[in-house]
């Protein structure tokens, strides 16, 4: 069996994406030992309880001690108060990492806190469900998802290598890119769609309830997917957009030019124009399940996590 990447990881927050970490670095080898440090008392009873982690005294001292990885597994807005409580702690040579769905922000928040001798390294793993947690997350959720890092100028290359074989371990395919360039594309592919998810299903939810409870009741699969999107954690995605705002802003107006271009269509009765368009956006939907980052199958069915 092959050697752990880390010998002790350190996750601040239990949530989907941490509890998955901690499940996913214990299920491969990827790290020796395994802490989780959470902000409630609650949460971290619940980590003691379903034993995802060898550490979860709650004390930060605890958690990162002999840490040479932490990831920051907290809504973006949070992140620098997280990185400054937890800088005195920090081991000389560990890999300080997060896993934020916005790199800019994280970046301006974070690296004042990290102390001369760590290594700062954000990251963003696409891979996520509705459900929130530690009960919800499980070790095969990265399995064939991206995960993005974004170095900084200057990054040391061990460390950052060192980072991307731990990704690699617990099953993501890794990529770098710029934090800047990362928060473009992430507006368009995730940022964007859910805030039209969330828009339609609140647009559904200011019907009078007659009406309401037949939209609820008679769902097709399209209006199932996007409430399944709007049912994304509240306290996430307003941190999101709020941090990434010029990128959405930009990509929002994109999208508001094109479906304006569709409204002509429809008024001006264009099937051409609309059969051309359709066409275009089905060949990308074919690309992703070519690529792995879906499936065919049908909306009923849609793989839920395991159980514990």
């Amino acid at each position: 069996m092959a050697e752990p990447i880390f010998n002790r990881l350190a996750l601040i927050g239990a949530g989907l994406i941490g509890s998955s970490i901690a499940r996913a670095a214990r299920a491969y080898d990827a790290a020796r030992e395994i802490a989780i440090l959470d902000a409630s008392p609650q949460v971290m009873a619940r980590v003691r309880e379903i034993a995802i982690a060898d550490e979860a005294s709650g004390d930060p001292a605890e958690a990162l001690r002999g840490a040479d990885l932490v990831i920051i597994c907290t809504p973006v807005g949070v992140c620098g108060a997280v990185a400054q409580e937890i800088a005195p702690y920090l081991e000389n040579g560990a890999v300080i990492s997060d896993v934020g769905s916005v790199k800019g922000a994280v970046v301006v928040q974070v690296a004042p806190h990290v102390p001369e001798g760590a290594h700062f390294i954000p990251a963003h793993p696409i891979a996520g469900t509705e459900f929130s947690g530690p009960d919800a997350g499980f070790a095969t959720l990265f399995q064939n998802r991206w995960c993005i890092l974004t170095p900084p100028d200057g990054a040391d290359a061990a460390a950052v290598e060192k980072l991307a074989a731990f990704w690699t371990r617990i099953g993501a395919r890794v990529e770098k890119m710029s934090a800047d360039h990362h928060d473009k594309v992430l507006a368009l592919t995730s940022h964007l769609p859910h805030l039209i998810a969330y828009n339609i299903v609140g647009t559904a939810d200011d019907f009078g309830e007659q009406t309401r409870s037949e939209v609820i009741k008679f769902s097709a699969s399209g209006f199932r997917d996007f409430t399944r999107i709007a049912a994304s954690d509240p306290t996430m995605w307003r941190d999101i957009f709020l941090n990434n705002r010029e990128a959405v802003l930009e990509m929002l107006g994109r999208f508001n030019e094109d479906l304006s271009a569709l409204q002509r269509m429809i008024r001006r009765g264009d099937g051409d124009g609309l059969f051309d368009f359709f066409t275009r956006t089905r060949a990308i939907r074919r690309s992703i399940i070519e690529q792995g980052q879906d499936t065919s199958a049908p909306d009923f069915g849609r793989r839920t996590p395991p159980a514990n």
